[in-house]
């Protein structure tokens, strides 16, 4: 109000004194004196329009959306803004970031069988705790990050898994008792729990650990168990099977090389069996 006051009082100086200039050198006519009183006005309305200037449209749209953008928090991950309950804070490192991206970073983790997850920033140390990322992850997620921490409790010496790979389930060996012949209790499937193979029916595990690994297939030990109820013999220079039908115990295979039938040994003219 002061300030308008000021500004009336100066207009009505500056009119009188032009008026009373005018007064003083001659006299003025009423419709002179209308028009001079006219031209006070607009010169009044034009000072006070500079004094107050009008703010435009747009400027008036931009601190309505800086308003409404800075109730948003940015996250570095989808370069969004996101309201703040749609935000998840890492307690270990104060990291901020969408529920979305810490979701999809989880999952990544856990399907790599990482059970310790780390903060998604650059170099960040930080952990994710399980129990704070319940609620933001898949069922299927949270049920694989709860078998794999279990699993990193058990000593690596005490546990290993299935042998059969569409199976390769996690077990545990308490070391208590001595056991070869187990059952996986996923799939039902039989295995050596001293090899740690698939059960090899009538070959002791000294036995197998002497084969090559291109002898331990489920075949190739079904044909030894085959060669032991024939009695069929194993040639030592080509490990082909051979039966012997009639004859002494010198054989000669079809690889040319000669051994005894009934031990299994190269044959020499000084051997005896």
């Amino acid at each position: 109000m002061a300030q308008e006051s000021a500004l009336d009082l100066s207009c009505d100086d500056f009119y009188f004194s032009l008026l009373f200039d005018e007064i003083e050198n001659c006299i003025i006519s009423d419709d002179t004196y209308a028009e001079k009183l006219q031209d006070q006005e607009v010169i009044m309305i034009s000072t006070i329009s500079n004094r107050s200037p009008a703010i435009s449209p747009a400027e008036e749209s931009v601190d309505v959306r800086e308003i409404g953008e800075s109730s948003l928090s940015f996250c570095e991950i989808c370069t969004e803004r996101k309201e703040t309950d749609q935000m998840f804070t890492i307690e270990t490192c104060s990291h901020v970031y969408c529920t979305d991206c810490v979701s999809k970073h989880v999952s990544i983790k856990i399907q790599d069988k990482t059970h310790v997850v780390t903060c998604p920033g650059a170099a960040c140390r930080g952990i994710l705790d399980f129990e704070t990322c319940i609620s933001i992850i898949p069922n299927d997620v949270r049920n694989m990050w709860g078998e794999l921490l279990c699993e990193s409790l058990i000593l690596a010496s005490e546990k290993f898994y299935c042998p059969y790979k569409d199976c390769s389930a996690m077990l545990v060996n308490d070391g208590d008792v001595i056991v070869m012949e187990s059952e996986c209790p996923v799939c039902r499937r039989l295995f050596c729990a001293q090899c740690y193979v698939p059960w090899h029916c009538g070959v002791e595990c000294d036995e197998f650990q002497r084969l090559n690994a291109d002898e331990r297939g489920r075949e190739d030990l079904m044909v030894r168990e085959l060669a032991k109820a024939k009695q069929w013999t194993r040639c030592p220079h080509c490990c082909f099977f051979v039966e012997k039908t009639e004859g002494c115990l010198h054989m000669t295979c079809r690889c040319g090389s000669q051994f005894c039938y009934k031990c299994g040994v190269t044959w020499d003219a000084r051997h005896y069996c």
